[in-house]
């Protein structure tokens, strides 16, 4: 059995490996009592010197070259939960294999999604803001959005949690454009998708998510000259990252837009200053990051790494290893 150990913050580690989960580490491996952590690698621990496998989760320390000189047999790291980008880099120069959960991280944010977009074709949002005006109500001119059949949805990114939405936008009769650089068209084709410029996202979608990677090369990308494209009625919603977003072109266009919708499950800064617009505009409805796991549904990362831990001990393929090329693009 490999000789392994938990890394990482001990209270997130128990929220992400429980519900038995740490136990089939226990059955799997030969895993120590002891969770690897910032000070526990101070104390050089000769311990170290024969871990072979790191199970870890949001909270994993980063290894400083002296740490991992003393980590001299690891083989490779599952991290539980999204990026690695602060941590990888000095592990795959050294040949360890490094798997992230990001896939597992990426399904409730599709799930998420896809309720919000469904919701949003039929309008729901505007027409429950109107309903809380009895006049509006009583007189029954509530807003009615175009409905679920055969309306555009724009999806900006096809990373993880964008492919995630496209497979779970497939049953509906919906017509699903994306844009993304890295997406070949053969993969357009597989996702049942039709590629086009983010120009044509904003024209053409009636409802718009984000869904870009969390990259300093991406930071306001979505501007006022996008977001004033928006169709009449159009609904943008923002599960990504909200440095992605200038935040005040955004502002002044619900605010020359009534008809538009934000709905912002991130901001920047997160939340927002208490005297930024976001909270006063009656055409944006906030969220407090609740898209990605949490709760009952942050054990699937670490189910996904116990998964990929057997198919790796067997020699099989992994569907979640993290290259130096994947990095690159990664959030």
């Amino acid at each position: 059995m490999k000789k392994a150990a938990m890394a990482g913050d001990p209270q997130r580690l128990a929220e992400v490996y429980g519900k038995g989960r740490r136990a089939r580490l226990a059955e799997l491996t030969d895993l120590s009592a002891a969770v690897i952590t910032t000070d526990w690698l101070a104390h050089k621990s000769e311990e170290l010197a024969s871990l072979q496998v790191i199970f870890s989760t949001w909270g994993m320390p980063v290894l400083t070259a002296e740490d991992l000189d003393r980590l001299s047999s690891l083989e490779a790291v599952f991290y539980a939960a999204g990026s690695v980008k602060g941590w990888a880099p000095a592990l795959l120069d050294r040949g360890v294999v490094v798997v992230s959960g990001w896939a597992a991280n990426a399904v409730p944010v599709a799930e998420f999604s896809l309720a919000q977009i469904l919701l949003s074709c039929k309008g729901y949002f505007r027409n429950t803001r109107d309903c809380g005006s009895a006049t509006s109500r009583i007189e029954g001119k509530p807003f009615r959005g175009q409905g679920v059949f055969g309306e555009t949805v724009g999806v900006i990114g096809v990373g993880m949690v964008g492919r995630a939405l496209c497979q779970l936008l497939r049953p509906f009769e919906l017509q699903v454009i994306v844009c993304d650089p890295y997406l070949g068209k053969e993969e357009a084709v597989e996702l049942g998708v039709e590629r086009v410029s983010m120009e044509e996202v904003f024209e053409r979608s009636y409802v718009i998510g984000n869904h870009l990677p969390n990259l300093p090369s991406l930071r306001g990308v979505l501007n006022g000259a996008l977001f004033s494209r928006m169709r009449k009625n159009a609904t943008f919603i923002n599960t990504g990252r909200g440095a992605q977003v200038e935040e005040a072109d955004l502002i002044q266009t619900l605010r020359d837009r009534p008809d538009l919708t934000a709905l912002l499950d991130v901001t920047f800064p997160e939340p927002p200053e208490a005297d930024s617009e976001l909270y006063r505009l009656p055409n944006v409805q906030l969220s407090s990051h609740i898209a990605g796991s949490m709760n009952d549904e942050v054990v699937r990362m670490a189910d996904f790494m116990i998964g990929e831990f057997i198919a790796w001990e067997a020699g099989k393929p992994l569907r979640y290893r993290i290259t130096r090329e994947l990095l690159e693009r990664m959030a």
